[in-house]
């Protein structure tokens, strides 16, 4: 008699494999699709208490629908601008280092000169070649700044209806979910949609907060040490915080090349490091536990893989976007038998207790 290989374990880890490395083709090429999708469904979920408090106060659904979606146009705006703004006194600083700039390179020509040999006539031959080169670089730049800019755009106003359509929509949805599934399951697949929300909420609305915590400790800092331009700084650093591990360190990197290309002598720079090393012990001891909480149980490594991964295969929207999608995944996980053990792989390792 034939064994039945089609239950076994081996099978199906492959067939899984097979299924992630077809769910990754899918991501990949569908891109322009998912990103609006994936950030319009996140944002419903952060909107959905806003838009229920409405409707209880007797609002229908479609003008408490409108108005949700009008808060978050607004206050996206007013973070864009306020972006914008700073960005714009910074851009006008940028004259004024030129002239140091111009020091700089001769001093380095200078140093050419005298340690190779090279004359500065034809260092300034080779430069200028450099820029002859660097100008179709630069007019190629310029049209993929463009090119960017157009497609933020249209995605914003994609994500914008799509928050729209699924805050008007959910109890439509939500009974087709319940619909597809099976009868014994539906319990168990009402709870996990509910907790997804949960975590959703939880997770976006507590990166909110926390990154306006952000912004008003590394404003106040950098402003008592004399950082110039504080206040964009500070604003870098936090939105940044997106990004977990790399993002408020690359915010703050910045800071230090700014700074020193401002003149900042050692102290200046001592003392910012040491503001990022007392505001991420804040963050990480008291602002996440009491503001973000239990937002994901997800263990560093797979935190890490997924960063990595979402780059790979969404960009920057990924990187985003990873820690809360994985964080729903393990829910689903969690709550279907045969998935629970990826759950807990994603999962913590809990403590054992040690009887005494």
């Amino acid at each position: 008699m034939a064994a039945d290989y089609s239950s076994s374990p081996l099978t199906k880890t492959i067939q899984l494999l097979l299924l992630f490395i077809l769910a990754t083709i899918v991501l990949y090429f569908s891109k322009a699709l998912l990103v609006p999708v994936a950030f319009a469904g996140l944002l419903a979920m952060v909107m959905l208490p806003l838009n229920r408090w409405f409707e209880k106060r007797k609002m229908k659904r479609v003008m408490a629908v409108l108005l949700s979606t009008f808060i978050f146009v607004a206050g996206f705006v007013c973070v864009i601008w306020l972006v914008s703004w700073q960005i714009g006194n910074v851009a006008s600083d940028a004259f004024k280092m030129e002239g140091k700039l111009e020091e700089i390179i001769q001093s380095i020509q200078q140093m050419i000169k005298d340690k190779l040999g090279i004359s500065q006539q034809m260092q300034e031959q080779m430069v200028q070649q450099n820029k002859e080169k660097g100008a179709a670089t630069v007019g190629k730049g310029l049209v993929g700044v463009a090119g960017y800019l157009w497609t933020f755009i249209v995605d914003f106003v994609l994500v914008v209806v799509y928050l729209f359509l699924f805050l008007y929509y959910r109890a439509h949805i939500k009974k087709f979910i319940l619909n597809v599934t099976q009868v014994n399951h539906k319990d168990k697949t009402e709870k996990a949609l509910e907790q997804s929300t949960q975590v959703g909420q939880q997770y976006l609305t507590g990166l909110s907060l926390m990154i306006l915590c952000l912004w008003v400790m590394y404003g106040v800092a950098f402003s008592i040490i004399g950082v110039k331009y504080a206040l964009f700084f500070a604003i870098l650093c936090g939105l940044l915080e997106m990004i977990p591990f790399v993002g408020n360190l690359t915010g703050t990197t910045l800071t230090v090349l700014f700074s020193l290309s401002q003149g900042a002598d050692v102290r200046m720079v001592i003392a910012i490091i040491i503001t990022y090393a007392l505001v991420q012990f804040i963050q990480t001891y008291l602002i996440e536990p009491l503001v973000v909480g239990a937002k994901v149980n997800i263990n560093p490594l797979f935190t890490i893989l997924v960063l990595v991964a979402g780059e790979m295969v969404w960009g920057i929207p990924g990187l985003v976007l990873a820690i809360p999608l994985l964080a729903i995944l393990k829910i689903i996980f969690d709550h279907f038998e045969p998935l629970k053990p990826y759950g807990e792989l994603i999962g913590e390792v809990k403590k054992k207790k040690v009887k005494k």
